[in-house]
Formats: structure tokens, C-alpha cells, sequence
């Protein structure tokens, strides 16, 4: 199978679809001490070293690439992004865009931007490099590295009215770019929902990717429906047996696959601190390339389809497209 000659914005830089290589679509590679780590401590991920430490072992297992769905304002760490790219020789796509509200104290200047200010924001971020120091104090100071995909998410609130507005601003930032959309998801109605609702924004189908959709495996109606859809379904809870073991999601898997949706499947570890190895965590990034995929082939899923989940399909799905 041919990758297309495309383009991909990472942290160090544009690359060719074709040099993205092997791809976890959906890791946090830091998170600042702040309203995450408040909430959840395992979402703080700080360590420049540790962080680097466990994307040089991803290399070693085969590991190119990684989208990391931290965005501004929310703990994201520009600087310590590009200079663990540089170091380990990952590339890193990074996000702009917006995560779940809870992760927002109520003074945060997302709450009180216009959206027309949010949406300049964010293009500029995918245009002119990513602002650093502004989870509590405005946008001022910028980098040169660019962000590359847009990060939105929907909680258990669903399609309110604030969100709608924020999703509004999102979908402008990625039309006028043509990155793709990363989506953070928790209910199945409402994944198919957001998907609708951004497509009537205007945001093409291909462009749009349905993050934690593995989190609901049982009812398989909603996976199906997204696939008819267009959008890219990530499956990004492997490992994390909370939500169900890897014969779930190897199941799961094979059975899009029968129903002929693999060109529309990415895979991820949605990483915390608790899951990364360096940080004494228990899973690490090697583990869908060492434990997962050889996994798949005890429900007769193919090497063929590995790399088209993890090297053909991400290169697609995160292109920029005009």
C-alpha cells in the first residue's frame, strides 16, 4: 500500500505522511503540575529526562512517531516537547485546541476569551509556533515549533451550548489550516454527535479522529456508525483493564475488521504517569509494538493489518489536508 506524499506539522518541523512511520496517535508525553494534576496526580508528567527516557526505549521497539493531545493551556509543555523530540529522535505532533472544562479553574482566560480571539489563537498556534507559560496568565510568549492537530473533547455533559461554541472555534482553526481534529470522547451517542456537528461545520470527514471510542466495545453500533461516517475511530484504552482486558479489544478489532472498517482504525495508549515505565509505571510506550499486536494474531489479525493501523492509516489521518 502506497502513503500518500503529504504533509505533517510536528514540534520539529514539516515531514512527508510517508516519514511518520510507526504511530501511536494519542499519548501524553508531559503534563504540567497544575488543574490536571489537582484533579488526578497521575496526570502530572514533568520530567524532561523520564519523558525522553521512555520515547528513546519506544525507538528502540520500533516507534517513529507520536501525537501528543496535551493543548495550551492546560499543562501542555511546548519546550519540553521539542527538545525530547530533538533528543530522542521521535517525531512529536503537538496539539492546540481545548480538553475536557473540569480541567479549567473558573479565572482561566478560555472560559472569558471572544471566540472570534480563541479561533486567531489557535490558528496561530498551527501557523506561527505555540505559546508557552499560559496556563494561568494569557497567550504572550510564543516558540517556533508549530502544533499540528487540533485537540477538542466532550465530557459526560455532551453537546451543550459552551461546548458548541468551543467546538465552533475548533473546527474554523482546522478548516482554515487543514489539520486534523483529535476528539476526546466518553459516550458513544455523543462521539456520533460531535462527529455530525463538526462536519456540519464544514470539517471534512477524513480530518476528524474519535479518540477513547474502545472505552464502550460492547455495542458495537456506535464504532460501525463512525466508520460509515469517514471519521477515524482510535482505540487508545489498550492496556488499561478499568475499562476491559486486551482480548476485549482484540475482539473488538477483529471484528471492525470483518465488518470491513480497517482503513478507518488507529491505535494509542492514551499514556499517564502510572502507565509510563520511566516514571515507574506499568505498561510503557513499547507496549502495543511487544504485547498488543502480538496479541492480534491470535484472533488471526495479520501484520498486514499492524501496519495499517499504525503506519498507513495515521499517515493519512494526521496529513494536513488542502
Amino acid at each position: 500500500m502506497k502513503i500518500l506524499n503529504e504533509r505533517v506539522q510536528t514540534v520539529l518541523g514539516l515531514i512527508d505522511s510517508s516519514q511518520l512511520g510507526y504511530c501511536h496517535c494519542h499519548e501524553h508525553l508531559f503534563i504540567e503540575n497544575g488543574q490536571s494534576a489537582k484533579i488526578n496526580p497521575v496526570l502530572r508528567i514533568d520530567d524532561l529526562n523520564k519523558s525522553t527516557q521512555e520515547l528513546v526505549m519506544f525507538k528502540q521497539f520500533g516507534g517513529t512517531s507520536i501525537v501528543d493531545a496535551q493543548p495550551i493551556g492546560c499543562g501542555r509543555m511546548a519546550y519540553e516537547l521539542v527538545e525530547a523530540s530533538r533528543l530522542s529522535g521521535v517525531h512529536i505532533i503537538a496539539s492546540t485546541g481545548f480538553h475536557k472544562l473540569i480541567f479549567y479553574p473558573e479565572s482561566h482566560w478560555i472560559n472569558g476569551l471572544r471566540p472570534s480571539s480563541l479561533a486567531e489563537l489557535f490558528v496561530s498556534e498551527l501557523r506561527e509556533g505555540m505559546f508557552v507559560y499560559c496556563d494561568q496568565e494569557y497567550p504572550e510568549r510564543r516558540i517556533e515549533a508549530k502544533a499540528g492537530i487540533v485537540k477538542v473533547a466532550l465530557d459526560q455533559e455532551g453537546l451543550t451550548k459552551r461546548y458548541q461554541n468551543l467546538l465552533t472555534v475548533a473546527a474554523y482553526a482546522a478548516i482554515e489550516t487543514g489539520v486534523s481534529i483529535l476528539c476526546h470522547t466518553e459516550v458513544g451517542e455523543h462521539s456520533l454527535m460531535l462527529a455530525e456537528f463538526l462536519i456540519e461545520q464544514g470539517v471534512k470527514e477524513n480530518a476528524i479522529i474519535l479518540c477513547h471510542m474502545d472505552r464502550t466495545a460492547k455495542d458495537l453500533s456506535y464504532h460501525r456508525a463512525a466508520a460509515e461516517m469517514g471519521v477515524y475511530l482510535e482505540y487508545d484504552t489498550i492496556g488499561r483493564f478499568k475499562y476491559h482486558t486486551d482480548e476485549d479489544e482484540a475482539l473488538l478489532i477483529a471484528r471492525m475488521i470483518e465488518g470491513g472498517h480497517e482503513d478507518r482504525i488507529l491505535l494509542g495508549l492514551d499514556t499517564t504517569r502510572s502507565r509510563l515505565k520511566s516514571y515507574g509505571g506499568d505498561i510503557g510506550l513499547s507496549y502495543i509494538s511487544q504485547t498488543f499486536i502480538p496479541l492480534l494474531k491470535n484472533y488471526g489479525i495479520t501484520d498486514e493489518f499492524a501496519k495499517k493501523c499504525m503506519v498507513i492509516n495515521p499517515a493519512k489521518a494526521l496529513a494536513i489536508k488542502r
